[in-house]
């Protein structure tokens, strides 16, 4: 039998050494950079009116008309019921001939104040006629007075019976029809708000009230909707609490926020996002490319002759997609972020640029 020389022995014994050598895993990658990021943190809140009315009757009488369609927006000024007005004008009538009927009496009085004036140094004249034709005068001048007042109480009352809007908002649905008797033991007869600017209305844990204290004026206020939605004006926060509520340790914070297209609706609960008006740089980085164990946070860069390097990490304000850096990346490193399955550190990989 022919022998194989030792040179065709050692090939084939390497050959399938050679064939079982894995290859180098992918490692798809991004360039770490900076970007203009806006701080922001975000807490529960909800809309409330500046101007809140209750709409109620000042006066008793049948309600003969109502001038509004509920649910409908109203100006200042316009009027929302009638209240029977025979009533109130014929008091306005008896309180004015009661007005003149006291004018004639002063007026009368004046002339025998006059009179007893002119013969007070005549035989005819006594210093007690003068007296009580003065006390008579001033008596019918504070009768004078009373009168006036009446009148005008008796106008106050007719102008009554019109009610009109105070404020220019949406008005709810009335709770009292025509042909029924009102008075201000009725109650409300319809609520009236205003509609544009709103208030936010949310509560910032202690902490964070502090931190944001000193740059309230550089926040913009966002807000998101129940749906999802993000609504398009931004607000500023115009009033900060005095007092911290013990039993939550927050403190009660407001902005206004106009609401042009009448969106927001008093009452309704909304995200508050408070975001820094001016962006800084930072490094963001996909959610995806984070990884947690026992020691914390990690990322893996792309090192020098492509060995997989981990990095810990410090995170910071986070989206639903990715995550601020604080520490341990830096611009113009190779994070990996496609291809983590199958790396660790130590390995040497091949590297490809990954879709932003």
């Amino acid at each position: 039998m022919k022998r194989l020389p030792p040179v065709a022995i050692l090939a084939l014994l390497a050959a399938p050494a050679l064939a079982q050598t894995p290859p180098a895993p992918q490692a798809g990658y991004i360039v770490v950079a900076l970007q203009p990021v806006r701080d922001q943190t975000s807490y529960t809140g909800h809309i409330a009116s500046p101007g809140v009315v209750q709409i109620q009757a000042r006066v008793t009488g049948y309600l003969e008309a109502q001038d509004f369609t509920d649910g409908a927006y109203v100006t200042k000024g316009q009027t929302l019921y009638e209240i029977e007005r025979p009533p109130y004008q014929a008091a306005l009538a008896q309180a004015q001939a009661a007005l003149a009927q006291a004018q004639a009496q002063e007026k009368l009085a004046q002339v025998t104040l006059a009179r007893a004036k002119a013969l007070l140094h005549t035989a005819a004249g006594t210093q007690a006629a003068l007296d009580q034709a003065l006390a008579t005068d001033q008596s019918d001048q504070a009768a004078v007075l009373a009168a006036q007042a009446q009148v005008q109480t008796a106008q106050i009352n007719l102008g009554y019976t019109t009610i009109t809007a105070p404020i220019s908002g949406l008005i709810g649905a009335t709770t009292v029809t025509p042909g029924n008797v009102v008075g201000p033991s009725t109650g409300t007869l319809a609520t009236l708000v205003t509609q544009d600017p709103m208030y936010v209305d949310f509560a910032l844990p202690d902490a964070d009230a502090l931190k944001f204290q000193s740059h309230i004026s550089q926040l913009d206020v966002v807000l998101t909707l129940p749906d999802g939605s993000t609504y398009g004006p931004t607000g500023r926060v115009d009033f900060t609490g005095n007092q911290v509520d013990e039993s939550t340790d927050t403190l009660a914070w407001r902005a206004t926020i106009a609401n042009p297209g009448h969106r927001l609706q008093d009452g309704e609960y909304v995200q508050v996002t408070l975001r820094d008006r001016t962006p800084k740089p930072a490094i963001l980085v996909p959610l995806a490319a984070l990884g947690t164990d026992q020691i914390g946070t990690f990322v893996l860069v792309i090192g020098p002759g492509d060995k997989i390097i981990r990095r810990n990490v410090t995170l910071g304000p986070q989206s639903n997609t990715s995550v601020q850096i604080l520490s341990g990346l830096h611009p113009g490193d190779r994070l990996v972020v496609e291809g983590l399955q199958s790396l660790h550190p130590g390995v040497v990989a091949k590297p490809y640029k990954a879709a932003p």
